[in-house]
């Protein structure tokens, strides 16, 4: 079930931020999709995904990811470094944030892992 973070409004339609995995069924009320992988999701067509954009330069580095592997106790380290590399992603950033001012964008990701993935660190990066 798509998640909204914090100060992105409250339930219902009011939400600009929206996060959902991969796998997860497209819905009309996802919005604007887009993908925040590096790499296209396994085994998911690009007619059952139903990306909008797919901004690859919003993914961690290769480096990165293997480096956090998931491993919880990494998490605070995994996003600070993760912040530094989007700082050099401004258009990317400008895109995305172009897309959550006409709407609600949803951001998509294949990790296994819902709670503790770059999708959820990009929404928290993202908020004012």
């Amino acid at each position: 079930m798509p998640r909204k973070t914090r100060g992105h409004g409250d339930a219902g339609t009011t939400t600009r931020l929206l996060i959902k995995r991969a796998y997860d069924p497209p819905l009309a009320s996802d919005g604007f999709r887009v993908l925040v992988d590096r790499l296209w999701p396994r085994g998911l067509t690009k007619e059952r995904a139903r990306i909008d954009l797919w901004l690859k330069d919003l993914a961690p580095s290769n480096e990165l990811r293997r480096w956090y592997g998931h491993v919880p106790e990494r998490w605070p380290e995994f996003k600070q470094r993760y912040y530094r590399e989007l700082g050099g992603a401004t258009a990317a950033l400008a895109t995305l944030r172009e897309q959550m001012a006409k709407g609600r964008v949803t951001l998509v990701y294949s990790s296994k892992e819902e709670k503790l993935n770059n999708a959820v660190a990009l929404a928290q990066y993202l908020q004012p």
